[in-house]
């Protein structure tokens, strides 16, 4: 990763979704909610201690989720992966899913969040509009395992 003064912009990205496809409209998404990571702290000190203050000790890491927004294509793809949870059982449906900021001129991966064993944990889609100007939404919830930042 490459350290510079001037930010990278969030709007030039490709998402794997464990199928190593990154391009064309069934890879196209318009907006991803990264998630968050929190670590439990537990405080601990023995009665015979001479000092007053608690330990810091680090416990069990969660995550939040991940969520992908793209417009209405026509495929069922992420609806085809939730089925697979749904009906299939977790481990068979379970992917490595890969988030890609590019470079302004694409030309390079910048930063990468990688999520381990994903699956996903909501499928759902926006609103219909009789009136409405803006196109039509579906949005995949993903939880993980663990994920890695390079």
């Amino acid at each position: 990763m490459e350290i510079r003064e001037i930010p990278y912009g969030n709007f030039n990205f490709l998402v794997d979704l464990g199928t190593g496809n990154t391009v064309g409209p069934v890879a196209g998404f318009t907006e991803i909610a990264l998630p968050d990571a929190e670590v439990d702290i537990f405080e601990f000190r023995n009665g015979n201690e001479k000092s007053n203050t608690a330990r810091l000790l680090p416990g069990r890491v969660h995550y939040g989720t991940v969520t992908l927004k793209r417009g209405l294509i026509g495929s069922a793809d992420l609806y085809q992966w939730f089925e697979q949870v749904k009906h299939g059982g977790p481990d068979e449906a379970k992917r490595t899913v890969v988030i890609s900021l590019q470079s302004e001129d694409h030309s390079q991966t910048v930063f990468t969040w990688t999520l381990v064993n994903a699956l996903p944990a909501s499928y759902k889609f926006g609103a219909l509009n009789a009136t409405g100007r803006e196109v039509a939404v579906e949005y995949l919830e993903l939880a993980f395992e663990d994920f890695q930042v390079e």
